[in-house]
């Protein structure tokens, strides 16, 4: 029987998602945690891939599970999980289903905070720029789903098939006392590095680095910059995942902190 498994991570302490030899990813606790759970061989396969330090308020993987359990498997693996990962529902699918190959639309938020707050520091990342220029920023937010090559906004462009990614929705947020800002942007997919690639320019835009205009041209002419350098990645989380036959609203309690008061604290720019 395949298993969709629906959680979220922090991922602070964590090397990506993705399972390599010789360091800690998601991945390879929650494969050892089931593992040893269900007394088999255990593999995951995920709806994408997150970088080091990179957080997941929404994120599904599919297993395929022999026979039948007698214990609260949701209980249990909870329970032997670090506080860093959790599991949110277990949902038993139908078919060949994929929970990479078949996810329709993500969406990321990323977090911004101006001042120094020991308290957000492991949440949102840290910009000591409290004079951005948040009218140009956002002015480079709009013509991003004018757009659908993206090999301008990607570190490693030659590793992919293609750079095309089909942005349906993108902007940018502040909170009421202008020091916060939030970016969200959704699309079919997404390439290495690419939204903290676009914080990175973004920010540059904010400081007066660089203009609309050069902005532009990294989508027009889709040629990958000689020097790429990504925002921090702590702000960053993967927010959303939807597929044809799945749409769940995101569960964390860490991003209630962030993305639920966002919708009623943060103002469109």
């Amino acid at each position: 029987m395949r298993y969709f498994f629906h959680i979220g991570y922090h991922g602070s302490a964590y090397s990506g998602w993705q399972k390599h030899a010789g360091i800690l990813s998601v991945q390879e606790v929650l494969e050892t945690r089931l593992s040893r759970l269900l007394k088999t061989t255990v593999n995951i396969i995920g709806c994408g891939r997150t970088d080091a330090g990179v957080h997941a308020s929404q994120f599904f993987f599919h297993t395929d599970i022999e026979g039948e359990w007698n214990f609260d498997l949701f209980f249990r693996l909870n329970k032997i999980l670090p506080d860093s990962i959790a599991i949110f529902d277990i949902i038993p699918m139908q078919g060949a289903v994929h929970a990479r190959f078949d996810a329709i639309q993500r969406t990321y938020d990323y977090f911004i905070h101006t001042y120094k707050d020991p308290f957000l520091s492991r949440f949102s990342s840290f910009y000591l720029e409290p004079n951005l220029d948040v009218d140009k920023m956002k002015a480079a937010v709009m013509l991003l789903p004018l757009y659908n090559d993206y090999r301008g906004f990607c570190k490693t462009p030659d590793r992919n098939d293609h750079t095309i990614c089909n942005v349906s929705a993108a902007g940018l947020y502040t909170d009421s006392n202008g020091d916060k800002l939030r970016f969200q942007i959704t699309s079919n997919r997404f390439l290495s590095k690419m939204v903290r690639i676009i914080i990175g320019r973004l920010l540059d835009i904010g400081q007066g680095k660089m203009s609309l205009h050069e902005f532009e041209n990294h989508l027009i002419n889709k040629t990958t910059p000689k020097i790429i350098i990504p925002a921090y990645p702590q702000g960053l989380y993967l927010s959303k995942v939807t597929y044809p036959y799945l749409d769940l609203a995101p569960r964390s309690t860490f991003s209630a902190m962030l993305q639920t008061a966002a919708e009623i604290d943060w103002q469109a720019l």
